[in-house]
């Protein structure tokens, strides 16, 4: 029988939807239905099991899944035993302590003795105990946001990406207590059978995102300015120097990150390229 890797996803929202484009691009399929909760692709050994994300934890650290991908939010606020085998990169967001926007506000002394709502009370609860802070935290699920306004609690604690809820609600964010993104989780000892196909599985969303992170860069320059521009390009290990047909001039050719972009354009420009063409990468094996 053939060994399969099974991994735990969330049922429906942002984080299903951008952990099955990263599987798509790295050439992994699943046949999914409608309210289908159990799925298999034909183009990699993998299960996939989709859960809501508060049980992705717990499901991984019993074994019912091998690997799983959540937010680091969750996997801390359940607290149970696992290894972060990767970042992933998005679904970030943080969590946020906010209070009503008409409140004056001097510091975190502020919460002491105050009610405070959230669906987070494990980080809340270990936050202020490094602070030094009391406070009555209450606990509960879903729209956090509203408790201030209908005197259910003084401030609230969740996850704010872009702060809209916040405003929408009448709130103001005044202390950052976590940042949190996606992360591929495994059970603790998993199977060399298993961990193989999870370094399998590892390689093709490193290339993925190596790619989505890096861009292609072709450009013309003088040869007595190749020199300089080779040393503001580095690429994966140096760039590609290639003889034009005009005489004196050459096609350089290599890699650049995504955060440097701008940076780096700048430069080459400033040491002479012309006819700069960058091209998205499509898969970059390391």
């Amino acid at each position: 029988m053939e060994t399969k890797i099974r991994i735990a996803l969330q049922k429906k929202g942002r984080l299903n939807e951008d952990s099955m484009k990263l599987f798509k691009e790295a050439g992994i399929k699943f046949s999914v239905g409608s309210g289908k909760l159990v799925a298999s692709s034909a183009s990699f050994p993998i299960e996939v099991l989709f859960l809501r994300d508060d049980d992705i934890p717990q499901t991984v650290a019993d074994g019912v899944a091998d690997i799983g991908i959540v937010g680091e939010n969750e996997m801390y606020e359940k607290g149970f035993d696992v290894d972060v085998v990767r970042k992933l990169g998005f679904g970030k967001c943080r969590l946020s302590l906010a209070i009503p926007k008409a409140l004056e506000y001097e510091g975190l002394k502020w919460f002491e003795g105050k009610k405070i709502a959230t669906s987070y009370p494990n980080i809340l609860k270990d936050y202020f105990s490094k602070k030094g802070i009391n406070a009555d935290i209450h606990e509960i699920a879903g729209s956090v946001e509203i408790a201030p306004g209908i005197g259910l609690a003084d401030a609230i604690f969740d996850i704010v990406s872009s702060g809209s809820t916040l405003v929408a609600n009448r709130l103001k964010e005044v202390d950052v207590a976590m940042h949190s993104e996606a992360v591929l989780i495994a059970k603790k000892g998993l199977e060399p059978e298993k961990q193989e196909l999870l370094d399998q599985l590892l390689f093709r969303l490193n290339a993925v995102q190596a790619a989505s992170s890096n861009k292609y860069v072709l450009l013309n320059a003088p040869n007595d300015k190749v020199d300089d521009i080779v040393k503001i390009l580095p690429g994966m290990k140096s760039p590609t120097v290639l003889p034009l047909a005009d005489k004196g001039w050459s096609s350089i050719h290599s890699v650049i990150s995504e955060k440097e972009f701008w940076d780096v354009i700048d430069k080459l420009k400033a040491n002479g390229a012309q006819g700069i063409l960058i091209i998205p990468i499509e898969k970059m094996i390391l």
